[in-house]
């Protein structure tokens, strides 16, 4: 099957628990009637009681937009745009969704995909939908326009326009989709990504030299890539603003990167966004700061915008020292440091749902995926993402490893480059036998997500290979997808 821009747009669309939009909406049109969700109603379950932990619930109301605006202007669906401004995060701790969504709105083309062609004046009938990827399928979800308000205030995202209203409807979406609005509350990144996009997830090091960074980073945003980063974990289990102005535990966009002549030498800026809406990096090159006094004018002119936003730069450095990881989706294969790769077109080959037998103390090794590669070449020719679906293990705080082997037929494989890895191992008794290996936590946090993902580029040969996945029962009994694309 070629993979490429299309792709995505001829998978058909799965109705989340067999809603007919159009059937529901026309029924509402018909009878004079707002739609009201019964299979993700009004109620504190919808919410999740530990996100309402010691709150008076008699304040708490459900009201459409049109009462949340009290009669003085009318509700948008999208006003001038979508954008990251438009968001601000709640109460729930869904910063690794938000922070994937602001991303997705500096490609607006496939932004469109998720948040489909509707409004508050055309055929309104209180009910909306959303598009999301799972399993090698767009699922589409659809909700009534009824958000949760306790003492007249946004329980979770508030719309930075109090008259535009998708970021609130899209998130509502987001935890019908999960189960609930607490069940968003912590997740993991490539998640948020791969279901916003239906793309190839590739974990970046943080840890490059500052001008390769800047270069991934460029290149990454020509591609359309979404790019999302998150911050180490502090002194407390929950997020915590630090003094000098990052919140530890912490999601964030990655928005740009550049490089400026400074004191008689580059210096390499990144670009980011917290979801929230507000709160800044306080160091160097952040708003305000005496750095901008020294670069170009015109190119201080291009950059820097001083405002209380949420998005601010700071130097490649600072970003090492404070992030612990980077992740970069994008719908093609792309390579980071040589340019697009030579392929013109790849083929996938999709597995998913297959039971992945293994336990934690010995892998079996009677499942494996055969794929041909077809050319050599010296740049990345194979991606391989593996990924399991963490519905069934957010309640499980256990360790499990999570790895895959790739080997010739017949023929062991001569290990390749394995950037992007998070722990890569090679027992001496396998040699030259290929074996990537993690061993992370199952507990999501806002910031990780490889307990549930996997992914990585190779350059092989041409030649026939068998691709085996490992992991424990109970990540195998959560369900899973497996992509090659060559």
């Amino acid at each position: 099957m070629a993979y490429n821009q299309e792709l995505l747009a001829k998978t058909p669309i799965i109705r989340f628990k067999e809603q007919n939009f159009y059937s529901l909406r026309d029924h509402c049109l018909k009878r004079g009637l707002l739609f009201e969700d019964e299979t993700f109603p009004a109620e504190t379950y919808s919410i999740g009681l530990p996100l309402l932990k010691g709150r008076n619930l008699s304040n708490l109301t459900w009201m459409r937009p049109k009462d949340l605006l009290k009669g003085k202007s009318e509700p948008h669906f999208i006003l001038e745009g979508a954008s990251r401004f438009d968001i601000r995060q709640g109460e729930a701790g869904d910063c690794w969704f938000l922070a994937a969504l602001g991303s997705l709105t500096q490609n607006p083309q496939h932004l469109q995909r998720i948040l489909v062609d509707q409004s508050f004046s055309h055929q309104y009938a209180g009910i909306f939908r959303f598009r999301f990827w799972q399993c090698g399928q767009w699922v589409e979800v659809v909700i009534d326009d009824r958000l949760p308000v306790l003492n007249e205030e946004y329980l979770f995202v508030e719309p930075c326009n109090k008259q535009e209203f998708w970021p609130c409807l899209l998130e509502k979406a987001y935890a019908k989709f999960h189960g609930s609005y607490v069940n968003l509350h912590y997740g993991y990144l490539p998640d948020a990504l791969m279901d916003l996009s239906g793309g190839v997830v590739t974990n970046i090091s943080p840890h490059v030299s500052s001008p390769d960074l800047v270069m991934m980073v460029k290149k990454a945003a020509e591609a359309g890539s979404l790019m999302t980063c998150g911050t180490l974990a502090g002194p407390m289990s929950e997020s915590t603003r630090m003094a000098n102005g990052l919140v530890s535990r912490h999601a964030y966009t990655v928005t740009g990167a550049e490089q400026v002549w400074y004191r008689r030498s580059w210096e390499y800026l990144i670009r980011l966004w917290n979801p929230w809406g507000k709160v800044e990096w306080r160091g160097p090159w952040s708003d305000g700061s005496p750095e901008w006094q020294e670069i170009y004018h015109q190119q201080k002119s291009q950059l820097y915008e001083h405002k209380d936003d949420g998005e601010f730069w700071m130097s490649c450095r600072d970003f090492q020292e404070n992030f612990s990881c980077l992740f970069i989706c994008n719908q093609v294969p792309i390579s980071l440091d040589h340019g697009n790769m030579p392929h013109e077109r790849w083929s996938q080959m999709t597995f998913k749902n297959h039971v992945i037998p293994g336990n934690t103390a010995e892998f079996q090794r009677d499942v494996q995926y055969l794929f041909s590669v077809p050319d050599s070449m010296e740049s990345s020719n194979v991606v391989v993402s593996f990924n399991i679906m963490p519905q069934n293990l957010k309640a499980k705080d256990k360790m499990f490893p999570l790895n895959f082997e790739v080997f010739k037929t017949k023929v062991w494989l001569k290990l390749c480059g394995l950037s992007g890895m998070a722990t890569a191992t090679l027992p001496g008794f396998l040699l030259p036998h290929l074996s990537v290996v993690f061993t992370p936590l199952a507990t999501p946090m806002a910031w990780t997500c490889v307990s549930v993902f996997t992914g990585c580029q190779f350059s092989l040969a041409k030649s026939c290979y068998r691709y085996a996945p490992r992991t424990s029962q109970q990540a195998s009994d959560a369900g899973n997808i497996l992509a090659v694309l060559v």
